[in-house]
C-alpha cells in the first residue's frame, strides 16, 4: 500500500471522506425539539462513548445539517442506535425530508428529547459541552436515562450499509467434549 502524504491544502475531500469512511461504525440517529417544541433529527455515525464516571457520549453535528439550529441550541437530545434491519430509517433521517418523524415512534424519556420506539439502544442526554471543531460541531451529552436490546447494530462503512461476518473462532463451531460424539 502506498502512503499518500500531502499537506492539508492539498487534500482532496472527497479521497479524505473514502479514507474516513473505511473505518466501519454504527448507525446513530440523534433527536432533539427545536426552539417551538417539535422534534428533529438527523443521522449520524459519529457517535463515542466518552466517560463513565461521570457517563458521557460525544456526537458529532455537521454545520450544514437542516436540524444544526436546534442541535445548536438544544438543551438535551438523545442519541438512538439503530437495529441492522432500520436501514430505512437511517436513510429518511438521513434525508431533507421534513416529515422525518411520520409515522415513527417516539416518546419523551427523562430530559423530553424524542426517543425513538423501536431502536437497539437509546440514550437520553442533557447537553454537557458544546466544542466547535471544523465544519462540525461536537455534542457532548450527559447520559440521563439508557436503554439496550440485544439485536445485531446496523453498521456502515465506505459509504454503504455493511455487513460485519464474525470471525471464524466465533462462528459458533463447538467442539466435542468428552461424552460428546
Amino acid at each position: 500500500m502506498a502512503a499518500i502524504q500531502v499537506t492539508e491544502a492539498q487534500f482532496d475531500s472527497a479521497a479524505l471522506r473514502r479514507a474516513f469512511g473505511s473505518f466501519p461504525t454504527g448507525v446513530t440517529v440523534v433527536t432533539t425539539l427545536d426552539a417551538d417544541g417539535r422534534p428533529r433529527g438527523m443521522t449520524a455515525n459519529s457517535f463515542a462513548s466518552v466517560s463513565l464516571d461521570p457517563a458521557l457520549l460525544l456526537v458529532c453535528i455537521g454545520h450544514g445539517a437542516a436540524s444544526f439550529s436546534a442541535f445548536a441550541q438544544c438543551r438535551s437530545f438523545a442519541v438512538n442506535m439503530l437495529r441492522d434491519d432500520q436501514q430505512d430509517v437511517s436513510s429518511r433521517f438521513a434525508s431533507k425530508s421534513a416529515m422525518k418523524f411520520a409515522g415513527i415512534g417516539y416518546t419523551a424519556r427523562h430530559t423530553g428529547a424524542p426517543v425513538l420506539d423501536d431502536c437497539l439502544t437509546w440514550f437520553d442526554c442533557t447537553v454537557h459541552q458544546r466544542v466547535c471543531a471544523g465544519d462540525h460541531t461536537v455534542l457532548f451529552g450527559h447520559v440521563q436515562q439508557f436503554c439496550t436490546g440485544h439485536a445485531a447494530p446496523l453498521r456502515f462503512s465506505r459509504g454503504r450499509y455493511a455487513e460485519v461476518r464474525p470471525r471464524r473462532s466465533d462462528r459458533g463451531t463447538e467442539t466435542p467434549t468428552r461424552g460428546q460424539q
